[in-house]
């Protein structure tokens, strides 16, 4: 017995069309749509201050209008965290939408993930809950399932605990489905997008969107629907499993999934089968996302062009000192991208980009400051002196943190579409996580010769967020290269090559089975995305960069 279960979103504002691309490609038994990261929160939190029926997303309703009849038709159900902050608003505009429609649908959602009331002062605080609930929901017959903040693969444990009929201390089937929700929720990072040897994925212009055939026993294959672009196989499948992860063990409130059991294997063109993931009880606390204003920013890039690009910085820096002393806004950090190169052929190649960031709680102390003092330099300042854009009056910017709170002390309730209120018991099998005894390495690649070169010739990367730290996952093709890798990159070298991470804490985990390495990189992002504190503020291109670098590679693997 086998469940389908696709996806159609890895992110607010994905591809609209995918709905309909996923009904009408192939069979499937359930499409789940996740809509929610932690800048996402931010967004509709700030949504619902300006209107309380807001905080959901409205792009699931004009998506739901084109294919909630083609769905009923074909008996799909559809899961999704489009709810938001506000999952009892989307079910009933849902239920409004159906009857417009004259679609018969029954409609449920999960909530009690919204805590924001315990923690004054933030925008908004939001338990991760697990699939329970939306398990509840679809036994009881719900056609389409929305819900507030879910783990992302809560909406693949949900309908996988519901057709087979696991039980909560079914470990190693949950974290089975977990591993298959992990690969799918980010839609086609799982099928060719964002992938290191994007030149190997064929067709990657429009990747397909990637399904999961899940087994009774949480074993599953990923594949897509036929004649869809990108490609599925070993390395795009690593790639997501790897992406926003840290240790061994992948905590969730259904089932901690150890990640150094997954065994992946091609099954054919664009299948990738994964199998012998082990599962143990969750740990007995549910992570809770708070955001929370933080205050004010703004920012002016100033172009500097040809010669003398470091004393051209230097006066400026000196000119908006001084300027930015009368009235200092809290924070202030400068950063100098150089672009330039010598000799250019063109201007824009012949410049570098100088850019200056303010933060203060004050919106006064970094609008009209900063853009007076900026615009005041425009004849008085170095050679060529011009801006990318006048700085504007400062916009708000978020900040994110986690803490933990019992899994008990949450009302996880299934909301179903009779309008009966079930709850849903915290599960009484937990277990406090610990660190993983490090695995043995490999043994070394012989003594050879070696040449300078790019470790991404080598080994691929996928990187991400969560909050304020960054994780870097690298894994490789062949057991050779993986007995170097092991050896090779370790912490030393990592913060070596990524200067930035030489001041931070940083873990390595190791995990054989899929030749990989990951990085955790703690507060390299401060305060997380919404913060926005470094040049690429969510972490996407780090791996990119790792494998920029350039170290001595045997040659026998490039």
């Amino acid at each position: 017995m086998t469940l389908r279960i696709g996806n159609f979103s890895g992110f607010y504002g994905d591809r609209f069309d995918a709905p309909r691309e996923m009904l009408t490609g192939g069979e499937v038994d359930v499409l789940t749509g996740d809509y929610l990261a932690e800048l996402t929160m931010l967004i509709l939190a700030r949504d619902r201050l300006k209107d309380p029926s807001a905080g959901y997303a409205r792009t699931f309703l004009r998506q739901l209008e084109e294919t909630l009849g083609l769905a009923h038709e074909r008996g799909v159900r559809i899961v999704t965290n489009a709810g938001g902050l506000n999952p009892a608003g989307l079910a009933d505009a849902v239920r409004a939408l159906a009857a417009r429609l004259g679609v018969p649908v029954w409609v449920a959602h999960v909530e009690g993930d919204d805590l924001t009331a315990r923690y004054p002062g933030a925008l908004a605080a939001h338990a991760y809950l697990g699939g329970a609930g939306i398990a509840e929901c679809l036994r009881a017959g719900a056609d389409v399932v929305v819900t507030g903040r879910v783990t992302d693969a809560a909406l693949v444990t949900g309908p996988a605990a519901a057709h087979f009929g696991w039980t909560a201390t079914d470990h190693d089937r949950l974290a089975g489905a977990v591993v298959a929700g992990h690969v799918l929720e980010c839609g086609t990072q799982a099928t060719g997008g964002n992938y290191a040897f994007f030149r190997d994925s064929g067709g990657l212009r429009r990747p397909g969107f990637p399904l999961a055939e899940l087994h009774a026993d949480g074993s599953c294959v990923i594949t897509k629907h036929p004649g869809t672009g990108g490609r599925v196989d070993v390395g795009t499948v690593t790639a997501q499993l790897l992406y926003e992860t840290g240790g061994a063990r992948y905590a969730g409130p259904d089932v901690t999934a150890r990640l150094d059991t997954v065994r992946l294997s091609q099954d054919g063109p664009d299948r990738v089968r994964v199998e012998g993931v082990r599962g143990e009880a969750p740990p007995p606390t549910l992570k809770v996302g708070l955001n929370r204003l933080g205050g004010f920013r703004n920012e002016v890039v100033f172009v500097l062009t040809g010669l003398d690009i470091e004393a051209k910085a230097d006066l400026v820096k000196e000119q908006m000192g001084e300027a930015l002393a009368k009235s200092p806004p809290a924070g202030v950090r400068w950063e100098l991208a150089r672009t330039d190169r010598p000799d250019a052929g063109t201007e824009e190649t012949a410049s570098a980009l100088l850019r200056l960031v303010v933060r203060d709680p004050s919106q006064e102390a970094v609008g009209r400051v900063l853009s007076g003092a900026a615009i005041e330099l425009a004849l008085a300042s170095y050679p060529g002196f011009h801006v990318l854009a006048p700085p504007g009056k400062g916009s708000p910017y978020g900040v994110f943190e986690d803490v933990y709170v019992p899994q008990g002390d949450v009302d996880h309730v299934a909301v179903l579409h009779d309008g009966r209120r079930v709850t849903v018991d915290a599960p009484h099998d937990t277990a406090v996580l610990d660190d993983v005894p490090p695995p043995a390495l490999p043994e070394p690649l012989p003594p050879g010769r070696a040449r300078r070169a790019a470790l991404g010739l080598v080994a691929g990367a996928r990187s991400g967020d969560k909050g304020g730290n960054a994780n870097v996952g690298v894994w490789v093709r062949s057991d050779d290269a993986w007995r170097w890798l092991a050896h090779a990159l370790t912490v030393e070298r990592f913060r070596e090559l990524i200067p930035e991470a030489r001041e931070l804490p940083v873990t390595r985990h190791v995990l054989p089975r899929l030749r990989a390495l990951n990085f955790l990189v703690e507060g390299i992002l401060g305060e997380g995305v919404a913060a926005q504190a470094r040049f690429d503020p969510q972490a996407k291109a780090l791996g990119e960069w790792l494998r920029s670098r350039h170290l001595d590679i045997p040659e026998a693997l490039l």
